[in-house]
């Protein structure tokens, strides 16, 4: 690990899955045997592509029996406690990342990762320190990392999905971590809208183009030295927040110091006002938030782009449209890919003002 001290300890499940600790103690020892009785993990996963669309979708039909929605005493993600075992041989441990058991892509088709961000099983994210939440920024740049030498991986994805209502089925604060072995849909999207922007303009890059917009508008949501949010010109969702470094870099792995340091302030900040968006006594604001980096894979099919010209950001949104109601993709939006928003950007900005932290 790079700027500061995080101690990482790697072992082995017992059907020999990968499992990687993360700790702010230099002293941690991590040495618990993971004493299941598990076959190997056996995966069914295959990547098709679509020729009509020329995008990929996963087949993973082993993920049908994946664990779902056990009970808090039988969390797979809580530390191991006597005769209770789980994916956590340990008693305790402050960031756990670990090989999915049901991953959608393995082998040749790349490789899942689960990030337990803490091992308090009624925290979120919002809930963390900020030495906490530099912790789990330390993992998913260390992740991504380490995955992209994988030779069948092209582009690292981290995410964290919160609420039932995404579809969790684990209620443990935890993300995960795609490894694609190619680059997805929406970041070929990203890049075929730089390329042509850096010609239409005789070079400007289209991320810089952005965020000086938004800097100057009127949807800035919270700024500080290094990071900006604001809700998106053009929002797909009802409350959609972009976080942006103001030293452009194309991954994880370029973020300076400064950036590190105040990442976890502003990030744990936006989260917070998230939770106090719909009121006082609403059920906890069901969100996605997404990184989103260049890919380590050749880009030659992207005209005059090369990876320094991505910007990495975080995307920010939840389904929630107003207090008991939820933003269902139908028939525009799912048949179309045209989403209908119900919210003004502009309003869904000034929201997220008014619920700041005292």
């Amino acid at each position: 690990m790079e700027s500061r001290a995080v101690k990482k300890t790697s072992t082995r499940l017992a059907d020999g899955r990968e499992l990687i600790y993360y700790d702010q103690r230099d002293d941690a020892v991590r040495d618990a045997v993971d004493k299941r009785p598990l076959e190997p993990t056996v995966t069914t996963s295959e990547v098709r592509r679509d020729p009509l669309l020329g995008d990929s979708i996963a087949v993973a039909s082993h993920r049908q029996g994946r664990t779902y929605h056990p009970p808090a005493d039988e969390c797979p993600l809580c530390p191991s406690q006597g005769d209770r075992l789980s994916e956590i041989p340990d008693s305790s441990y402050d960031v756990a990342v670990f090989e999915n058991r049901f991953p959608s892509l393995a082998g040749d088709s790349g490789r899942c990762e689960v990030v337990c961000f803490t091992s308090d099983h009624q925290a979120s994210f919002a809930d963390l320190t900020e030495e906490q939440a530099r912790l789990v920024l330390d993992a998913w740049t260390d992740r991504t990392s380490e995955l992209s030498h994988l030779p069948s991986v092209e582009q690292v994805f981290c995410f964290e999905n919160r609420g039932a209502e995404i579809g969790v089925t684990l209620g443990h604060p935890h993300g995960q971590i795609y490894a694609y072995p190619f680059t997805t849909p929406r970041t070929a999207l990203m890049l075929r809208s730089v390329a042509a922007h850096k010609e239409a303009t005789g070079g400007e890059n289209l991320f810089d183009a952005v965020l000086a917009r938004e800097l100057a508008g009127e949807r800035v949501v919270l700024e500080g030295e290094h990071w900006v949010a604001f809700v998106p010109y053009a929002a797909h969702w009802p409350y959609e927040v972009h976080l942006y470094p103001k030293k452009r870099v194309p991954d994880l792995l370029g973020l300076d110091e400064a950036a590190r340091t105040e990442f976890p302030k502003v990030y744990l900040e936006l989260l917070r006002r998230f939770d106090r968006i719909f009121g006082e006594g609403e059920p906890a604001t069901p969100y996605i938030a997404a990184w989103h980096q260049a890919p380590f894979g050749a880009l030659e099919e992207f005209e005059g782009v090369n990876r320094d010209d991505f910007g990495l950001h975080l995307e920010l949104f939840t389904i929630r449209r107003t207090s008991g109601k939820l933003k269902f993709l139908a028939g525009s939006e799912s048949g179309m890919n045209v989403f209908i928003n119900d919210v003004p950007p502009e309003s869904a900005a000034r929201r997220l003002r008014e619920v700041a932290s005292s």
